[in-house]
């Protein structure tokens, strides 16, 4: 590969890693919550016994949608239930779902924000 080549698809890989990262309001996004419990729930993953064995730790997936963008880079996230979290954007805890994960639940994340109503003339 040619050296122009090469640094072309390196800005391109950069470019396109940027792009990723990029939350919009509206979007579904995922975040991976921490969890320490007696009981874990059904969807529990990864999860490990504590080292006496009283309670386990595990991670829940949470699906939320980001309802405003914080010109300070942060995001202002919406549950299901009407809840709101603010967090950084470049939280390593927080993602895009794959468009799988959005087809398999696309159920549990909240409803998108509706469209502004058109304006109609007065008659």
């Amino acid at each position: 590969m040619r050296a122009g080549a090469h640094t072309r698809l390196a800005e391109w890989l950069r470019a396109r890693a940027a792009r990723a990262a990029e939350f919009r309001v509206g979007d579904p996004v995922i975040f991976r919550a921490a969890k320490v419990s007696a009981h874990p729930g059904p969807r529990a993953v990864d999860v490990a016994p504590a080292a006496r064995g009283e309670s386990y730790s595990y991670v829940v997936d949470k699906l939320w949608r980001v309802e405003e963008v914080l010109a300070d880079g942060r995001l202002v996230l919406a549950t299901r239930r009407g809840k709101r979290h603010t967090l950084e954007a470049t939280s390593r805890q927080l993602r895009h779902p794959s468009w799988l994960e959005r087809w398999r639940y696309r159920d549990r994340f909240p409803a998108p924000p509706a469209p502004p109503r058109a304006l109609r003339p007065v008659r």
